[in-house]
């Protein structure tokens, strides 16, 4: 980008970081939710550093990544990015276990706990190394072939094994919503809603992050309890109009 490009991209990001805490905040108001209970995070996965940094002069501060390579070369490219030391990034993608060691210990978050066998992983990785991941456990709350996950029977039986497991803290759940169809969505964070009110009285444990929402259904998510929504062609993408 020259200067006026990077100008007007940066104008750009600003005015619609407003337009979408302004749609949470509607949504959050519907539901009788305080607004604050949701926290925004700008999927970088198809922008550069040099757009990750103007997100962050125009105020976002949260960060997801889905490949762990991708989350790699980002974090070794803000490093010469000063005023981004504070920067959070989480992983939110598929999740591979021979890839768990480029993620423990450089996010705040593991949004994408799929299977026991990953969760093990994870664990063994942050005992090695003294690391205890944050993780949420992704649950195919809808039941679509194309999703992984835990159905939510499966995170029933698995939840006891996994909350023994050392170095690793599970702090809620995780869903995508079926595309492009309003009522599916809002079946599917509800159910996650639920599911996460059935397993914390369960184990009188308190889960409370729930993500769950991107750019297409991330109001209805709102009005449903999500925490934290996932945002990538909303916020980085100029030719996405929000609906």
């Amino acid at each position: 980008m020259d200067g006026t490009e990077e100008e007007g991209y940066a104008a750009f990001l600003a005015e619609r970081r407003e337009e979408i805490l302004q749609r949470i905040a509607e949504a959050a108001a519907r539901a009788g939710r305080d607004p604050a209970e949701v926290s925004l995070l700008a999927v970088s996965k198809t922008v550069g550093v040099p757009q990750v940094d103007l997100a962050w002069r125009a105020g976002y501060r949260a960060f997801g990544e889905n490949r762990p390579q991708e989350l790699v070369r980002k974090l070794k490219g803000i490093a010469a990015y000063p005023e981004m030391a504070g920067a959070r990034f989480d992983m939110i993608g598929h999740l591979q276990t021979n890839k768990v060691r480029e993620v423990v210990g450089n996010v705040a978050l593991v949004h994408s706990v799929s299977s026991t066998h990953l969760a093990e992983a994870i664990s063994k990785r942050g005992v090695s190394h003294g690391v205890t991941s944050d993780v949420l456990l992704e649950v195919n709350v809808s039941g679509e072939e194309s999703k992984s996950g835990f159905s939510p029977d499966e995170a029933r039986t698995a939840l006891e094994g996994i909350l023994a497991l050392p170095a690793m803290c599970v702090r809620g759940l995780m869903t995508m919503a079926p595309a492009h169809d309003t009522d599916a969505a809002r079946r599917a964070f509800s159910g996650l809603r639920d599911l996460r009110d059935e397993l914390a009285e369960r184990g009188g444990l308190e889960f409370p992050i729930l993500s769950c929402g991107m750019s297409d259904d991330f109001p209805i998510a709102v009005e449903e309890g999500s925490t934290i929504v996932r945002l990538g062609r909303t916020v980085f993408d100029p030719s996405y109009v929000l609906g």
